[in-house]
């Protein structure tokens, strides 16, 4: 018989050779372009952030007594103890005011640094993480550049920048959780998106709404995927139980009147027709130069509505406008309702949407820029931010006369220096405690003799003028 291996062409035949596996291609370890701008952007903006309200702290150009506030429920849960709020009234526990339980993280770096710079500097790290998920869906949706451009405008927001302004206020918890939120649902990460959001009950009674508002949002885009809409479903249920829940049992039961107090925020005679000059004029600045009014094309923008409900429906015409906080946790809804919107249409059939969509990160960014220079963070720019003013150090000799753990009785300008090492209650509303000290911030001259003020608040004690300066005048008991 033939040896058909033999006969068999050499290149026809089976190669039992062995061979040694071939390696896989090297994998590229380099960083992927882009991936770090979130963070340095972060990293940027709370350098500004810490500056602007730090300097306005140690200048004595303290905004409202909330810091003050703040500081005693933060001091409270850093010592263990009740979160006793005294600027409300002596003895006022802060959970019957606003449900913020949240703040209690702050008590462990607060009890290493007891300062109100402490809470100053916290907001500003919360303010500035919130850029992060902004700019990184911007960059995933619309590329580099303009997740970039996105960044910064969302940075620089007026919205944020008033609230850096204010002092301090429990929404800077809010901020960041929405933004994680919103950027988790663009991905299409369901619960991702429903675990970020489910902790905002924990920062404020009302935003329960909103927790709701972002489960309808999911439930809307997976509407397909029976168990994600059946979990987006029952967060919105729990939002909504929370507030309600939260508004009726909760607060009332650490309320010394057994109720809520900002109820009364609903005056009598109000209809929402009130201040619509005001309300329209918010709504203006909300979504034209932060978004060119693109972002009223995606569905994220409902997440806003809870918010402007609340406000527009009140009777206190300080929640309209544009000044204070009350409008910081709106901004990572129109930033990131902008960017679903902006990738939307640039996908759209119709030129000109898609046009405007191209030039619109440029020109949101420009608008952002242009009004930042009537902002707060411009003041950053002027050397004589950076100079202490004369009559500080001065100030501040008179109120470390006030020796740690006394009583005070104080109005703003003082109280957010002494709420770290004093109990201090607010001007007035002492409800019966003599205090041993009084400390006024009296430069408008609003008190004619100090003195007979404090024997109209007191009229069974005397105190004298211990020490004054630069219209700071700080009273002592001596009876």
């Amino acid at each position: 018989m033939p040896n058909t291996q033999q006969d068999t062409p050499a290149s026809l035949l089976p190669d039992t050779s062995i061979r040694a596996p071939v390696a896989p291609p090297p994998r590229d370890r380099r960083p992927r372009p882009g991936r770090r701008d979130p963070y340095l952007l972060a990293t940027a903006l709370f350098a500004v952030y810490a500056a602007l309200s730090v300097l306005r702290y140690e200048h004595l150009e303290t905004r409202s007594w909330d810091l003050g506030i703040f500081e005693q429920a933060v001091r409270a849960y850093a010592h263990l103890r009740a979160p006793v709020v005294d600027l409300k009234g002596p003895g006022a526990n802060i959970l019957g005011d606003h449900f913020s339980p949240v703040l209690a993280l702050l008590a462990p770096v607060y009890r290493l640094f007891p300062s109100p710079v402490t809470l100053l500097a916290a907001q500003a790290a919360l303010f500035a993480l919130s850029a992060v998920p902004v700019t990184r869906a911007a960059a995933g949706l619309l590329g580099r550049p303009s997740g970039l451009v996105l960044g910064v405008a969302y940075g620089l927001s007026w919205g944020l920048q008033r609230a850096v302004d204010f002092d301090f206020h429990e929404i800077c918890f809010a901020v960041p959780l929405i933004a994680f939120s919103l950027e988790a649902l663009l991905a299409r990460r369901w619960r991702p998106a429903l675990w970020w959001a489910l902790p905002l009950v924990l920062v404020k009674e009302d935003l329960g709404l909103t927790v709701a508002a972002i489960a309808l949002v999911v439930a809307l885009r997976c509407r397909r995927s029976p168990r994600p809409l059946g979990y987006a479903l029952v967060v919105a249920v729990l939002g909504i139980a929370a507030t309600f829940v939260t508004l009726t049992l909760v607060i009332p039961a650490f309320n010394t009147t057994g109720g809520y107090a900002y109820w009364t925020k609903v005056g009598s005679g109000f209809t929402v027709f009130d201040g619509t000059d005001v309300k329209l004029r918010t709504l203006a600045w909300l979504l034209i130069p932060t978004s060119g009014l693109l972002a009223l094309r995606s569905p994220l923008s409902v997440v806003a509505l809870p918010t402007l409900g609340w406000r527009f429906c009140s009777a206190d015409d300080h929640y309209w406008g544009t000044d204070w906080h009350y409008s910081a946790v709106l901004m990572p809804v129109v930033a990131l309702a902008l960017v679903d919107a902006l990738a939307r249409a640039r996908a759209s059939s119709r030129p000109w949407l898609r046009s405007y969509a191209q030039h619109l990160p440029a020109a949101v960014a420009a608008a952002t820029l242009a009004l930042t220079t009537t902002l707060p963070l411009s003041t950053l720019t002027e050397s004589a931010t950076y100079d202490t003013p004369e009559g500080v150090p001065r100030v501040e000799r008179a109120l470390d006369r006030i020796p740690d753990g006394a009583t005070v009785e104080a109005d703003i300008g003082p109280s957010s220096r002494l709420t770290s090492r004093c109990r201090v209650f607010w001007i007035g509303a002492t409800r019966g405690i003599t205090p041993d000290y009084i400390a006024l911030n009296n430069s408008s001259k609003w008190v004619g003799d100090v003195q007979a003020y404090a024997r109209q608040l007191h009229p069974d004690a005397r105190y004298v003028i211990d020490d004054a300066a630069y219209g700071y005048v700080v009273l002592k008991r001596s009876s």
